[in-house]
C-alpha cells in the first residue's frame, strides 16, 4: 500500500512539472496526462518551432489541449483547446487573480451621454447612431463580454444578467460569460428589439476585441472559409453564444514559446500588410519594435513582436477601428460585412483620421437633421497617445494600468488594470518621487477637468450648428450651401467625438486634444455663419 501511495506521488508530481497541475474534480477529469510532444510535432512543424525555444518548451501539450489521446488515434477528431484563463492560472497565480478580481472603483453602467457624465449632448450629435441607446464607460477587463452583450445597443436586450448582483460576479463570468447571463429568446437567433429603447447594431467583427475564443474558428480578417466556422457575415446572436471568456491570455502571450504577441487581424493587416509600421509616426521606434506575422496553413496569423511591449498588445482594443457596415460617402453605396473595410484599423492620430477615410470611401452614418455623413469613433486611445510626452519618454500603457507590484517576496505583472489615479504610489509617483497621493491625483485632475471643459464647449458648438442646420432647410437654403456645412459638420463631429470614445478625459495626449477640440469648435462656428448669412441672403 505504502509503495502505491509513493509511486502515486511520483506520477502526480511529474505530472505538474510536465503538464501543469489541476486544482478541481472537473480538471481532474479533463485532465488525461502528458503525451509524447514529439508526435504532435509530426503535424505541427510550424509549433514546433515556437514550442522549443520558448520558456514553455517543458509544458506538455496536454495542459492546454484536450482530447489529445483521441485525436492522435484518430486525425479526424479534433481535439480541444481550453480557453479559460485557469489554465494559464495555474502556473501564473498571481497574475491570474489580479485579472479576474473586480475593480470596484471602476463603476458598472455609467452612462458617458448623461448631464452628470463626459458627453452630455451625445444622443443630440449622434442621432440616430445605435450608440444613442447606450454608451457606458468600460469597466474590469474580466467583463468585456458580458459587458458587451448586455448593452442596451449591440443585442435589442435579448442578453441580460440573471440579476443585478452578477453584474459584480468576477470568478462566475470569469468560468464563462453565460454563468450571470440569462438569453430572452434562446429559440432564434434573429436580431430584434426585446425590450423598448434598444438597438441591435452588434456583428462579429465587435465580438473579436472582446474575446479570441474563435481564434480557431476564424479565418484572417473573418473571410469567408469552408474551415471557418465563423466571418464577418455570420448571424451574431449564433456567434455570441459560442463565445464564453473576456479577452483571453493568449491574445498578448504566445501559449507555445511565451513571446508577446498580437492575434487581432485588423492590427496585424495595418502594421505588416499595409506596411504602417508598430509606429506610423516615428519611423525608428517602429524600426526597434517590430511585428512579424506568421500564418498558420492559410488560415489565421499572429504578430509576433521582438519585444514586449503593452502599447502595441492594448492597442488590439484599445484603438479606433471599423467594425459595421457602412456607406460610401461619394455615391452613397451601402458597405455590407462582406466587405474587409467593416474589418479595419485606420491606424492614424485624430489630425489624419478623416483624410484615411476619405481615402478608403467609407463613413458610419448620416447624421438625422443635417443629413452629413459621418464617422463613429471607437476607443482610440493608443493613437492617442503617440506622440504624447509620456509616450515619448518611454512610458507604456503596462506602466500607468498594469504596473510591476510586490506579493510577498514575489514581484510581477499586476493584470487588474485601472486607473492610474488609484494606484499612484506604483505609477506616477515611481517616475515623479517628488509627489504625494494627492499631488499626483492633482496633476490627474488639473488635465482631465481642463479637457473636459473644452469638450463641453465642442459639444455646445455642435449642438448649435446643428440646431442652424435645420432652420436652414426650413429656410429654403440651397443644397449647394447645404453640401458646404455638411463637409464642415464631418470635421467638427470627428475632431468632437474622438475624445467622447477615448476613455482618458485628454490624459494620454492633453495637447493633442485641445488642438483638436479647438479645430471642432471653429469648424461649427463656421459653419455656423455660413449657414447663417445663407438665411440672411434669403430674407
Amino acid at each position: 500500500m505504502q509503495k502505491k501511495v509513493i509511486v502515486l506521488i511520483i506520477v502526480f508530481f511529474a505530472a505538474a512539472v510536465i503538464g501543469g497541475t489541476y486544482h478541481t474534480n472537473a480538471d481532474a477529469q479533463r485532465y488525461a496526462g502528458p503525451i509524447k510532444v514529439g508526435a504532435c510535432y509530426g503535424c505541427h512543424s510550424d509549433i514546433k518551432e515556437f514550442h522549443l525555444k520558448g520558456k514553455h518548451a517543458k509544458v506538455n501539450c496536454s495542459s492546454c489541449h484536450e482530447g489529445l489521446e483521441q485525436h492522435l488515434k484518430n486525425a479526424s477528431t479534433k481535439p480541444g483547446t481550453k480557453m479559460e484563463h485557469a489554465v494559464c492560472g495555474k502556473c501564473h497565480k498571481e497574475e491570474y487573480e489580479s485579472f479576474i478580481a473586480v475593480n470596484l472603483e471602476s463603476k458598472a453602467k455609467v452612462e458617458k451621454a448623461t448631464f452628470k457624465s463626459r458627453s452630455p449632448l451625445f444622443d443630440k450629435l449622434m442621432m440616430p447612431h445605435g450608440f444613442t441607446k447606450e454608451h457606458a464607460e468600460p469597466r474590469s477587463h474580466i467583463f468585456m463580454l458580458a459587458d458587451h452583450l448586455t448593452v442596451d445597443r449591440a443585442y435589442g436586450g435579448r442578453f441580460q444578467f440573471k440579476d443585478w448582483t452578477k453584474i459584480s460576479d468576477g470568478k462566475g463570468v470569469e468560468k464563462s460569460s453565460w454563468e450571470v447571463l440569462t438569453d430572452k429568446e434562446s429559440n432564434t437567433s434573429d436580431q430584434k428589439a426585446f425590450i423598448p429603447q434598444s438597438a441591435t447594431a452588434a456583428n462579429p467583427v465587435c465580438l473579436t476585441c472582446k474575446t479570441q475564443d474563435h481564434i480557431l474558428k476564424w479565418k484572417y480578417m473573418g473571410d469567408k472559409d469552408p474551415n471557418a466556422k465563423w466571418d464577418r457575415t455570420s448571424k451574431v446572436v449564433d456567434f455570441a453564444r459560442d463565445l464564453h471568456h473576456a479577452i483571453n491570455c493568449f491574445a498578448c502571450h504566445d501559449p507555445h514559446s511565451t513571446q508577446p504577441r498580437v492575434v487581432r487581424d485588423a492590427l496585424i493587416e495595418a502594421v505588416v500588410d499595409r506596411n504602417e509600421g508598430t509606429y506610423p509616426y516615428d519611423k525608428e521606434k517602429s524600426k526597434k519594435t517590430t511585428m512579424k506575422k506568421a500564418m498558420f496553413r492559410d488560415f489565421r496569423a499572429i504578430g509576433i513582436l521582438n519585444k514586449a511591449d503593452s502599447n502595441l498588445m492594448c492597442a488590439q482594443c484599445h484603438v479606433e477601428y471599423n467594425c459595421n457596415p457602412g456607406h460610401n460617402p461619394e455615391t452613397g453605396e451601402a458597405v455590407g460585412m462582406s466587405d474587409r473595410r467593416t474589418n479595419l484599423f485606420p491606424w492614424v492620430n485624430i489630425f489624419d483620421y478623416n483624410k484615411k477615410m476619405s481615402d478608403y470611401k467609407f463613413k458610419d452614418f448620416k447624421h438625422a437633421v443635417t443629413g452629413a455623413s459621418l464617422s463613429k469613433i471607437q476607443h482610440p486611445e493608443a493613437e492617442t497617445f503617440w506622440g504624447s510626452k509620456h509616450e515619448r519618454a518611454g512610458v507604456e500603457c503596462k506602466d500607468c494600468h498594469m504596473p510591476r507590484v510586490k506579493k510577498g517576496g514575489k514581484t510581477y505583472t499586476w493584470h487588474g488594470q485601472k486607473s492610474a489615479r488609484y494606484m499612484t504610489k506604483d505609477t506616477c509617483i515611481r517616475c515623479h518621487p517628488y509627489w504625494t497621493d494627492k499631488e499626483a491625483e492633482y496633476q490627474v485632475d488639473a488635465i482631465q477637468n481642463y479637457i473636459r471643459g473644452k469638450l463641453t464647449k465642442a459639444e455646445f458648438w455642435l449642438g448649435q450648428f446643428i440646431d442652424t442646420f435645420a432652420k436652414a432647410k426650413a429656410a429654403g437654403v440651397p443644397e449647394e450651401t447645404l453640401k458646404e456645412a455638411r463637409a464642415l459638420h464631418d470635421i467638427a463631429q470627428t475632431y468632437w467625438e474622438w475624445w467622447t470614445a477615448e476613455n482618458s478625459d485628454g490624459f494620454h495626449n492633453p495637447d493633442a486634444a485641445r488642438e483638436s477640440l479647438a479645430r471642432s469648435i471653429d469648424a461649427s462656428q463656421k459653419g455656423i455663419k455660413i449657414i447663417n448669412d445663407a438665411i440672411a441672403a434669403k430674407k
